[in-house]
């Protein structure tokens, strides 16, 4: 019996009046990607960019990792906000206002003089941030069948990745040629592009969401998982904030890259991440398959990191570990986003997208403080041992999904 309110899934089959055409999937999808692309864009760019802005800004190892927890400590602060914004007023004008942030983010980051306007033009780029998630999950609700939302959703976190890419390899040979701010103002101009291209693709927002009864699982259930994958999400991202944030200069100061060529480790980090990204998610839309994969792509990450600590005596390992962190640490949290869409409840998922995302970006904001302090004193070789044990942490907390999704398996085979 049909109560009258409208859920996600009412307004991607209703017509809503006199509303313009959706875009086709594919602009969807596309637009989605651009939108987790550029969200980090800032931090990529400061990563990759690192040995250059250490030269010229006299940052210390220290202040890199801290311009890292200004984004993402913004971010993990207002993603509730966010994702209550988003619940309410629909996921467009959002993804319109991200596309304008992260330009305006980019080109105070160009500008920069220091370390306190660096970090100034970082934690405006956390407003973006705190909008992607919640609103690229709403809109795949809204707008996508869902037998296809695993498969859209592990495209649009590829993008991410993509980001990574971008900044690590393109960007970074146009730094070499140009400069690295006009590399940056390069990427600012693209993000204004991408949000006039939001407004001319997607249908404008429709009615405020209504929460309804969830008939599908029970409630405490639901939320224990949302809680579950915060805390897995905030180890994920302690660890993987310290690849993103020191590989290119672990490269250069340690292996003995130039930094041109330690910028390329982002990138080929980037690529093994879309690939996984892709791969995993669409995994984990089969029934009965997404929850076991937490717990085994953190063990997977476990040991990505120990190459990294391996590398400090063999250099070469550096570009094995690249890529296995890409495939299983980052490929992770692109499976948490498939799991959050698929148990959230009516007119929450942008509140429930928020909660995970407020989780990683916490992680990202303590991970690269506290690996930068312990390098500092100790060497990259307990560094990365703290990030394998980061990962051992989110691998012991996904563990008890990975066994009830056995024991369901178990029952509806029998």
């Amino acid at each position: 019996m049909r109560t009258g309110k409208r859920t996600d899934s009412d307004i991607s089959s209703s017509g809503g009046g006199t509303a313009r055409p959706s875009a086709s999937g594919t602009a969807i999808t596309a637009l989605l990607t651009a939108a987790m692309a550029l969200s980090m864009m800032q931090l990529f760019l400061v990563g990759a960019f690192g040995p250059r802005l250490v030269g010229e800004l006299g940052l210390s190892r220290t202040e890199l990792g801290l311009t890292t927890t200004v984004g993402f400590g913004v971010a993990a602060l207002l993603s509730p906000v966010a994702g209550r914004l988003v619940d309410r007023a629909g996921p467009r004008r959002f993804l319109v206002a991200l596309f304008l942030l992260v330009a305006v983010s980019l080109a105070l980051v160009g500008a920069a003089s220091g370390t306190a306007a660096l970090l100034a033009a970082v934690g405006l780029g956390g407003l973006p941030q705190a909008l992607a998630n919640p609103a690229t999950n709403k809109l795949i609700l809204a707008r996508v069948p869902p037998e296809r939302r695993a498969g859209v959703t592990g495209w649009k976190q590829s993008g991410v990745q993509f980001g990574a890419f971008a900044a690590g390899l393109p960007l970074s040979v146009l730094a070499a040629a140009i400069g690295w701010r006009e590399a940056v103002w390069t990427a600012a101009g693209l993000a204004a592009v991408a949000a006039a291209w939001g407004i001319g693709v997607l249908p404008p927002d429709r009615t405020a969401l209504a929460t309804v009864p969830d008939v599908g699982r029970p409630v405490v259930w639901r939320r224990a998982v949302v809680v579950r994958l915060a805390l897995y999400s905030l180890l994920l991202g302690c660890g993987i904030a310290s690849v993103n944030t020191y590989l290119a200069l672990f490269g250069s100061q340690r292996v003995g890259l130039s930094p041109t060529v330690a910028a390329v480790l982002v990138a080929v980090l980037g690529v093994a991440g879309i690939g996984g990204r892709v791969v995993w998610s669409r995994t984990a839309g089969r029934p009965g398959r997404g929850e076991a994969l937490p717990a085994l792509l953190a063990a997977g990450a476990v040991g990505a990191a120990l190459t990294l600590c391996a590398a400090v005596g063999v250099p070469v390992l550096v570009w094995v570990a690249a890529v296995a962190v890409g495939s299983f640490a980052v490929a992770a949290n692109a499976v948490s986003m498939v799991l959050v869409i698929r148990q959230a409840a009516p007119g929450r998922a942008g509140r429930d997208s928020a909660l995970v995302s407020a989780g990683f970006f916490a992680g990202f904001a303590v991970g690269p403080p506290l690996f930068g302090v312990l390098v500092s004193t100790a060497g990259y070789g307990p560094g990365w041992l703290l990030v394998a044990a980061e990962f051992a942490g989110a691998a012991a907390v996904a563990l008890p999904m990975a066994l009830r999704g056995a024991r369901v398996a178990e029952r509806s085979c029998t």
